[in-house]
């Protein structure tokens, strides 16, 4: 019975220092004195779904301490001082345990791995263009700390849309556009990250919860005003809308394995441009430099060339007249 006292003790108290981690990083990130946003809640929101999902292991009487076994016996890592060591995030989530769906695990794993972009140099501007994952993470931590433990704790009461003092500028939509001026580690983890998932991942609410806004001219008097309404996804509304930004919205860039690219200049006639042709040529232009924007390493594993490459190489073949035939 002491024990079971002990259990719901330690995990009542995981799951406030979990509830107010998440609430920092939300307040943190909406307070307009703070220009440290991006930084700060992504190392808040990682404490709160780790605290979140030790609550859980411990209510369910999972291990989630490190430990090797010695014979029968369980011999627990510690730390410098003697305390016990628990699993860090990434090692909850990849537990066949773990009670999270797929897509907000890659949402929580983009901000992992943000976060050990972030923590060894300086960011810049990257709050608005990261804003969609954030406030992805907030509704799937609010979501399942509901769903794993009780409604009564859920943080979507303490929380109202932050109010502006503005509207969107030429320039602000310029500058969500624009990620030229983010540091080039967090511009090639972002893509990277991003060319790993599926067209599904990519575009599911619970990675990243993207919003279309659209200023509304005309009101009934008399109602009570939202700054923000919502309509159903398949009225005739939304379904005009979607499609209209459908229209718009930026392609996906084709993608070639290097197999494919000297199966393609083969079969335009240059049977003698091999692998190892290849191979010679990429290296002779540094292709695989980001800077050259070439192609994509995908998953930290394969690398993808884009068209712009495969025309580079059909012109160095055009170039060298019957070498290749």
């Amino acid at each position: 019975m002491a024990r079971n006292r002990r259990v719901n003790s330690v995990k009542l108290e995981l799951i406030k220092k979990s509830r107010e981690a998440a609430l920092s990083a939300v307040q943190i990130f909406n307070n307009p004195n703070i220009t440290f946003k991006a930084e700060a809640f992504t190392v808040l929101i990682i404490i709160a779904w780790t605290y979140l999902l030790h609550a859980y292991f411990r209510d369910k009487g999972i291990e989630y301490r490190f430990f090797t076994l010695k014979g029968r016996r369980r011999v627990f890592d510690k730390t410098k001082y003697g305390a016990c060591k628990h699993w860090e995030l990434e090692r909850c989530l990849n537990d066949t345990a773990c009670p999270i769906d797929r897509d907000a695990i890659n949402n929580l794993k983009f901000l992992i791995g943000l976060r050990h972009e972030i923590e060894h140099q300086m960011t810049s501007r990257i709050d608005d263009l990261l804003s969609a994952r954030f406030q992805a993470c907030c509704l799937n931590y609010n979501k399942y700390i509901k769903n794993l433990f009780s409604n009564d704790f859920g943080i979507d009461q303490h929380l109202s849309f932050s109010l502006q003092f503005s509207t969107i500028s030429t320039e602000q939509k310029d500058l969500l556009k624009d990620q030229s001026n983010l540091p080039g580690n967090i511009q090639g983890y972002i893509r990277d990250f991003d060319e790993s998932l599926s067209d599904d991942e990519y575009g599911h609410p619970n990675y990243a919860y993207r919003v279309l806004f659209v200023a509304k001219t005309a009101n009934r008097k008399g109602q009570a005003d939202r700054v923000i309404e919502f309509v159903k996804s398949d009225s005739p509304l939304a379904s005009a809308i979607n499609k209209e930004y459908t229209v718009i919205k930026e392609t996906e860039k084709a993608k070639f394995l290097p197999k494919q690219i000297i199966d393609i200049m083969q079969g335009e006639g240059y049977s003698k441009f091999t692998m190892h042709k290849h191979t010679d040529f990429w290296k002779l232009k540094d292709a695989k430099n980001k800077k050259n924007n070439f192609g994509v390493m995908v998953g930290g594993k394969q690398w993808y060339w884009y068209e712009s490459w495969l025309d580079e190489v059909r012109k160095h073949c055009q170039s060298k007249g019957e070498l290749y035939k």
